[in-house]
């Protein structure tokens, strides 16, 4: 499918996962928070937080092992280890930083959703100066009802102005793509780690990366 083509107009990018290798960071940060309480990040935790904002994510882990601690403490906990890991070992996920020329060249808009707060996504952006080249940026301070529900999806289509079927949503995790997917985007998932083990229904295509030609192909465009 060529550019002229594509009914694509504009993209939306999952930030944790897909942008960045921080669901990787994230389970270093909770098996250190949970090993100070003598407990286990078990693979079964992992995927029930996956994908949805921080204060359900750890309420979800204070129910899970009945801890004493409300998601509020455990969120600077968490913020703390995790912001003492970023120096060293954020990266940027295989294929971004091409993918994002890719859609420069091409002039097609894009932005992220994520169901990160905005400090820590400013953080993570500002380590590879990448906030400049997105139109905006939604966190969890955005929305109400996080992922799955497809509400920042919605809202994602009205800031880009466009209908939520001409938006190119990737993801990584099962719940991103359930809002993408019930927000009536064309949702791409792209798996990796944890996540490869997840169910994606709906969605218009799996990738393997965000280096795969098929991304490209539903964008219609070029790679850089």
């Amino acid at each position: 499918m060529t550019r002229s083509q594509s009914q694509v107009q504009a993209v939306v990018f999952d930030l944790d996962g897909l942008m960045f290798n921080t669901e990787d960071l994230y389970q270093q940060v909770g098996s250190e928070v949970l090993r100070r309480r003598g407990k286990e990040f078990t693979d079964d935790l992992i995927n029930q937080m996956m994908g949805r904002k921080s204060d359900q994510a750890l309420k979800l882990m204070i129910d899970w092992h009945q801890l004493e601690d409300t998601p509020a403490g455990l969120a600077a906990e968490s913020m703390e280890i995790m912001f003492g890991l970023l120096p060293d070992q954020l990266q940027p996920m295989p294929g971004l930083i091409d993918l994002l020329q890719s859609l420069e060249d091409a002039g097609i808009s894009k932005a992220i959703a994520t169901s990160s707060s905005r400090v820590f996504v400013t953080r993570v952006l500002d380590q590879f100066q990448l906030q400049p080249r997105f139109k905006f940026v939604l966190t969890a301070e955005d929305i109400t009802r996080g992922k799955p529900a497809p509400d920042v999806y919605h809202l994602a289509a009205d800031m880009h102005g466009v209908e939520p079927h001409a938006m190119l949503v990737l993801e990584d995790s099962q719940i991103g793509c359930q809002a993408a997917v019930a927000a009536g985007t064309y949702a791409v998932a792209v798996p990796s780690g944890q996540s490869e083990q997840h169910t994606f229904d709906g969605v218009k295509l799996i990738a393997d990366s965000l280096a795969d030609d098929r991304i490209y192909a539903a964008l219609g465009v070029a790679k850089a």
